[in-house]
């Protein structure tokens, strides 16, 4: 029974969970960044104020969330910008990708590339979002499309595909 202790079990779970975690707390420390530049440091400015509790609520640590804050006003901080990527999955669905940038051209290679492997294409601009409206910083479907139950599982493992990359903020689609 050589390996099989209760460490070499926790070790799995806990490495799973911590990455899981990481990917989040990364976002979301982009996310602080961006409002922190936008607000010039002020975290009583409203989106701002609105990110650290979101990064709150997960248990972000408060040096994380104070080193983002200052990396957003410092000088020598690159400037991230959003880019929406916008393509269409199964059986007519409107995917919206927001992602949070530093380099266009990077990350338009790599998301190409990661639509191309899960048999996607990159949609001209403007030709999925017709069917959102904008509300504040989120969007939301005007139109619905019905998917059937295999093509719904199907589009969930595309959508925590494209959510996993790193540059990605928000995946929206208009599936039911």
């Amino acid at each position: 029974m050589s390996g099989h202790n209760k460490w070499s079990q926790i070790k799995h779970r806990k490495g799973a969970a911590d990455a899981m975690k990481s990917n989040v707390w990364g976002k979301l420390s982009k996310r602080i960044t961006v409002e922190s530049k936008k607000a010039n440091g002020d975290v009583n400015a409203a989106h701002l104020r609105a990110t650290i509790e979101k990064a709150r609520a997960t248990n972000m640590p408060k040096e994380n969330i104070d080193r983002a804050v200052a990396k957003g006003i410092s000088a020598d901080s690159g400037s991230l910008d959003t880019v929406v990527y916008e393509t269409y999955g199964l059986g007519g669905v409107a995917i919206l990708i927001v992602a949070l940038t530093d380099s266009h051209n990077r990350t338009a290679q790599e998301i190409k590339h990661l639509l191309a492997e899960l048999g996607l294409a990159l949609a001209s601009p403007g030709s999925a979002m017709w069917a959102f409206e904008k509300t504040g910083t989120d969007y939301v479907p005007k139109t619905t499309v019905k998917l059937s139950e295999d093509d719904t599982e199907k589009l969930h493992k595309i959508l925590d595909e494209i959510d996993s990359h790193d540059d990605v903020e928000d995946v929206y689609t208009n599936a039911e």
